[in-house]
């Protein structure tokens, strides 16, 4: 993230509905873009929340945004589950998926690390994984991440300042 190496990159993925869905299609808006997992247990639903709660406290000027989650589980992440998921945070959540390849490709060009880890006597797993949100400006081009529990006040203090850069509201 040092501005040495590029962060991001176009990218096409899969709706719950099975439809393509590409950044380019948010073209003209701000995105926030989230990589976690429906099973985590801490971790992405309250950064998750506190994108909606920026969301809702930016009032109208939220229209210009363009919230996005994109699953590093998509085989336990089925279409049904990701159908909810994300839109419990906020209805304007997009959440896709892709084959393990297609996600494994589209986290690595925003640096994003995720790995399987057994979980003992369970026959199950977690998934350990960065947990940054990435706000892309309004040509989908990275401008700055959000670490792991960022307050939704200082999101909503950068997106006002992108917006206003923009042109926006």
């Amino acid at each position: 993230m040092s501005g040495k190496y590029p962060v991001g990159g176009p990218f096409t993925l899969r709706d719950p509905a099975g439809r393509r869905v590409a950044l380019a299609d948010f073209k003209g808006k701000l995105v926030l873009l989230y990589f976690g997992y429906a099973t985590c247990p801490d971790v992405c639903p309250t950064d998750l929340a506190m994108i909606g709660l920026a969301l809702r406290e930016l009032g109208a000027a939220a229209d210009e945004v363009q919230p996005i989650f994109v699953t590093l589980d998509p085989q336990r992440d089925t279409p049904a589950v990701l159908r909810e998921y994300a839109t419990v945070f906020h209805p304007r959540f997009v959440a896709l998926t892709g084959t393990e390849d297609e996600v494994r490709r589209v986290a690595t060009d925003y640096k994003v690390f995720f790995e399987k880890v057994p979980l003992p006597n369970t026959g199950t797993y977690a998934i350990d994984h960065t947990a940054y949100t990435f706000l892309l400006d309004r040509e989908g081009r990275f401008v700055i991440l959000f670490p792991p529990g960022t307050e939704a006040d200082r999101m909503v203090f950068m997106l006002r300042e992108q917006l206003a850069e923009a042109g926006g509201r």
